[in-house]
């Protein structure tokens, strides 16, 4: 950090323009947690608001809420009328509890969906089909319009007598309010289209009408576009003429600007790791002069306090808005206040979260936080075993690692074993490719609470039950992972030999001399994971010619969305070719050309890819589970996490970990 405790920027209150103070510059930006109940406020909901409010943010937005009486959505809390009236009050007194002001989020889609299949309900400025589910709205009537304006206004005066201090409303992201704006989505000729003044009509009307029912300290927080990605769109130029109009009026508290759209922009909603930190620091400072002195909160992939605070000190906003940064710490303000930077459990911008709530319609979820919405979460430290055991860990990946600081800082004795000299496991090989740089975050944080908390590491050697018998554990955490299975294209003895190898002993030795190289390199894809994608990108900096082969008709369906954009993108600008629907062939040409013959997977249709100097597979996973065997004949009670139950990712690896050292 630049500065340290109460002289950071970060702990300076402000006032916004209606009265409504803030105790400092942090607010946790809108995200959907999927934590309501049938429409209806929960615990759990609250208590996930209310902890980012314990953690220090001064502020809070809410996700989505159901405004308007065409808003029937079981995920979204319904406000448009009284049926929440108690579980309103309770959210909005559990955020001010800790000096935090709870603002409401007003959104409606209208023709946008980032879900498979198309919405046959949407709504929308036009007659124009979103960019990326390819939803034909129905036009809404200029009567239609400002009964939208009616509801809005009136869920926004329950939220009021409800305690809430303000509403936001979320103008960007390609979502009705934006398709309005968009000269793209909104091709009318009436009051409502035409030009800027007939565009912006309907959120200028919306804040009168919110204004003629609330008092002025009840805020208004506008989110608009700030660059939405889109031919004939909302650029930067068009963002800030939008910007001027519907901030000089002085009823707005804030501004906030948000990128991309419902089209192949998408990925700029949320940015991940395969791009710059802070991407749109420019796009902010440009716009800021655009506010007419409105307060601007800056957004995007902002992560480490010092970033936040260089910000500020820049004068170029004056609130941090934290989305993902809070869902993985909710504590963050408070520890970096604290002078305690080094214990933040950091957002490494993989979008896991995103993928929970969109892609798995499930509570939101972290894969460096294993506790989100738990009453103990902020600065969760863990209880005291009733009784110290000796326990031993072995494995030292991300599932491992978080079961050994777990057990350790709730006083058992633990050593862990691992076959790397290096923690990590595999997360720390994915460390090296593309875009994973920021994942060594997850396992430095364990491995560093392990070691403070007492845990002994016994690293670069390979236990075996002898090892493990000899340190005479009360329990074993086992960790060991899995492998990817050997494709049935692969003769037996190319296997053995290792001449086709496996993705991740590949790479590992390709990182130990990744000098450019001729020739093609070729990855069967039978994971649809992000890391065998980050390899692949990684290949194409290294060999003439790359190639991704996989039997579906398509790459990338196991990973979120808005990453799965990103690594089309990337892959097509490297011109990696996708070979979809095949699979490899082994014959004699391979044995004697190097030349691989694939062929689809329905016709029998064969091709070739000549000069082949690098083959792997990426498959599904077996887990290590040899030593299971051996433990259970010893009579040495066993815990299976992450991989070695069935091959996952990071955050169930994570989850495993945590529910094992807190179970010992």
């Amino acid at each position: 950090m630049t500065n340290t405790g109460l002289s950071s920027p970060l702990a300076e209150p402000l006032v916004l323009p209606g009265g409504t103070r803030l105790r400092n510059r942090v607010v946790h930006a809108s995200m959907s947690t999927f934590m309501s109940d049938d429409s209806h406020v929960t615990d759990r909901l609250i208590r996930y608001f209310a902890n980012r409010a314990q953690g220090g943010a001064g502020a809070v937005v809410t996700e989505p809420l159901s405004m308007a009486r065409h808003q029937r959505v079981w995920d979204r809390v319904r406000v448009w009328n009284d049926d929440n009236l108690d579980g309103l009050t309770r959210w909005a007194q559990a955020v001010d509890r800790y000096d935090s002001r709870l603002f409401g989020q007003i959104q409606d889609p209208g023709r946008a969906r980032h879900e498979s299949g198309r919405s046959f309900n949407a709504i929308g400025p036009s007659r124009l089909a979103d960019d990326l589910s390819w939803s034909m709205p129905r036009e809404l009537s200029a009567g239609e319009i400002r009964e939208l304006i009616d509801d809005f206004a009136a869920s926004s005066a329950r939220l009021h007598r409800c305690g809430f201090a303000g509403v936001e409303f979320s103008a960007g992201h390609g979502h009705l309010f934006h398709q309005f704006l968009s000269p793209q989505s909104n091709v009318r000729t009436d009051e409502f289209g035409g030009d800027w003044n007939g565009r912006t009509r309907f959120l200028r009307e919306l804040i009168e009408a919110i204004r003629a029912q609330c008092p002025r300290h009840f805020a208004i927080g506008l989110k608009l576009p700030g660059d939405d990605g889109v031919p004939g769109g909302i650029g930067p130029d068009e963002a800030a003429l939008v910007t001027s109009m519907l901030t000089r009026s002085g009823d707005v508290d804030y501004v906030c600007f948000a990128q991309g759209s419902h089209a192949r922009s998408l990925e700029m909603h949320v940015p991940d790791r395969f791009g710059e930190r802070v991407p749109y620091a420019g796009l902010i400072r440009r716009l800021r002069e655009s506010a007419n002195g409105v307060p601007v909160m800056a957004l995007g992939r902002i992560t480490d306090p010092a970033e936040a605070e260089a910000i500020l000190e820049r004068g170029e906003a004056e609130l941090i808005g934290l989305g993902r940064t809070l869902v993985a710490d909710p504590a963050w303000l408070d520890k970096a206040l604290a002078g305690r930077a080094h214990d933040i459990r950091y957002c490494v911008s993989c979008n896991t979260c995103w993928d929970t709530i969109i892609t798995y319609n499930r509570p939101i979820a972290c894969i460096n936080n294993p506790r989100v919405a738990e009453a103990d979460e902020v600065d969760f430290k863990p209880p005291r075993a009733p009784e110290k055991k000796r326990v031993a860990v072995v494995g030292a990946g991300v599932a491992g690692l978080e079961a050994a600081w777990v057990a350790a800082a709730r006083g058992h004795d633990v050593t862990v074993f691992g076959a790397s000299r290096e923690p990590g496991g595999k997360a720390h090989l994915r460390s090296h490719l593309p875009g994973g740089e920021t994942i060594t975050s997850v396992y430095d944080y364990q491995f560093v609470a392990a070691q403070r908390a007492g845990a002994r590491f016994e690293l670069g050697r390979r236990a075996g039950i002898d090892d493990i018998r000899e340190f005479r554990p009360d329990e074993v955490i086992l960790a060991t992972g899995a492998t990817h299975s050997v494709p049935s294209w692969v003769p037996a003895e190319y296997a053995e030999s290792g001449l086709i190898p496996d993705i991740n002993t590949a790479m590992a030795e390709l990182l130990r001399h990744p000098s450019r190289q001729p020739g093609s390199a070729v990855i069967f894809d039978m994971d649809q994971g992000e890391g065998t994608y980050a390899a692949a990108e990684m290949l194409a900096t290294v060999f003439e010619r790359v190639a991704i082969i996989t039997p579906r008709e398509s790459i990338a369906q196991e990973v979120s969305l808005v990453t799965r954009q990103g690594f089309l993108r990337r892959l097509a600008l490297a011109r990696v070719r996708v070979l979809t629907l095949c699979e490899p062939v082994i014959g004699e040409a391979f044995e004697t050309e190097g030349r691989l013959e694939y062929r689809n997977v329905y016709s029998g249709e064969a091709g070739f890819i000549d000069d082949i100097a690098f083959l792997a597979y990426a498959t599904p996973r077996v887990p290590d589970i040899s030593l299971l065997g051996p433990l259970q004949r010893h009579g040495i009670p066993t815990r299976l996490v992450g991989d070695c139950r069935t091959g996952r990712g990071i955050l169930a690896a994570t989850a495993d970990g945590h529910e094992a050292g807190n179970a010992v």
